[in-house]
């Protein structure tokens, strides 16, 4: 039985034999070849040997800088550039003030005993005091045909009191009991008119 057993293992022993054989002998016969690659591709260079490489200079990320327009021709005129004409104008305002103020200024006369003041524009104001027992009154007219009272100071024991019938006619009470002193001022015929008058005891 023992001799049967390894008669059957020898055919694959020589098998396995053989194919190891046929490997080695490949290996050998592919070692030349193998060196001669190896000649050709050479050795690593040291490291201290090999050239640095070019440093390229790292890309800026900041956004680019907005270009400006250039200035308009217009917009600031050169430090000696001639002045414009609005320069003048302040100087010219005073001027004209001032001429319009001397041209304006009032001329003051008497006229039947009222203070008569023209102005620039031509009308003429008329002003005059009234004194009577009762009290005393300033009454002023425009030769436009305007009436006022300007003030009325009654006397001890008078009351004052105003009536205006319309703007050209105005009269000024001074009263007491049974008693009154009345001031007529009337714009007519283009001139002032007044009157006084007493009524009771």
């Amino acid at each position: 039985m023992g001799v049967v057993r390894s008669s059957r293992w020898v055919p694959v022993a020589g098998w396995f034999v053989a194919t190891a054989s046929s490997i080695v002998l490949s290996w050998v016969a592919l070692l030349p070849v193998l060196n001669a690659a190896r000649t050709d591709v050479g050795a690593l260079p040291d490291i201290d040997k090999v050239p640095a490489a070019d440093v390229v200079a790292p890309v800026s990320l900041a956004p680019p800088t907005a270009v400006r327009p250039a200035p308009s021709r217009t917009a600031a005129p050169p430090a000696d550039a001639a002045p414009t004409s609005k320069s003048p104008k302040p100087t010219q305002k005073p001027t004209t003030a001032k001429s319009t103020t001397s041209g304006t200024k009032p001329t003051t006369t008497t006229e039947d005993g009222w203070t008569v003041t023209t102005g620039g524009d031509g009308v003429k104001t008329y002003i005059r005091s009234f004194s009577v027992e009762g009290g005393q009154a300033v009454v002023k007219m425009t030769s436009d045909g305007v009436v006022s009272l300007v003030t009325a100071t009654p006397a001890d024991g008078y009351a004052v009191e105003k009536t205006q019938s319309s703007p050209t006619d105005m009269a000024v009470y001074f009263n007491e009991t049974n008693h009154s002193f009345i001031i007529r001022a009337i714009w007519w015929n283009d001139a002032p008119f007044s009157e006084v008058n007493e009524i009771g005891s």
